[in-house]
This record gives C-alpha cells, structure tokens and sequence, in this order.
C-alpha cells in the first residue's frame, strides 16, 4: 500500500508537461501564456517559466509545478 500512495504521490506532483500550454492561461488576464524551459526530463518540465506578454507577469515554473498565483499573492 505504501508503493501506492507514492505512485499517486508522483502523479500529483508532477504537473508542468507541454500538452498543458493548449489548456493553461493568464490568471490575471486570461491571456496565452509563453512557456521558457530551463530544464525538462522525458515527461515534464521540471523548472521554467510561464510569460504572459499582456501583462508583463513572468510566473515561475519549479520543481514541475507552475505558480500561477496573481504577483500581488505570491
């Protein structure tokens, strides 16, 4: 049972993959986003960050998961 959960564990924390970039937008502004890859493995993105160029927000993008809170609640 411990394997399981951390199978499960795994799923949930690695998040950041490309096919998310058709889905994923601005949370200010709902605009598309730019993805930059510092460093990817064979199935996510490991760090990186997400642009949106409507509002100049770069939002980070570490240890496979991106931080999409607003700036003013990061």
């Amino acid at each position: 049972m411990g394997s399981m959960l951390r199978r499960n564990e795994s799923a949930i924390i690695g998040l950041m993959k490309k096919e998310l970039m058709d889905i994923l937008a601005c949370p200010v502004c709902k605009g598309e986003l730019e993805l930059t890859v510092k460093e990817e493995n064979e199935q996510e993105i490991v760090t990186g960050s997400l642009y949106c160029p409507r509002c100049a927000v770069r939002y980070p993008i570490t240890d496979t998961i991106p931080n999409l809170l607003p700036p003013e609640q990061r």
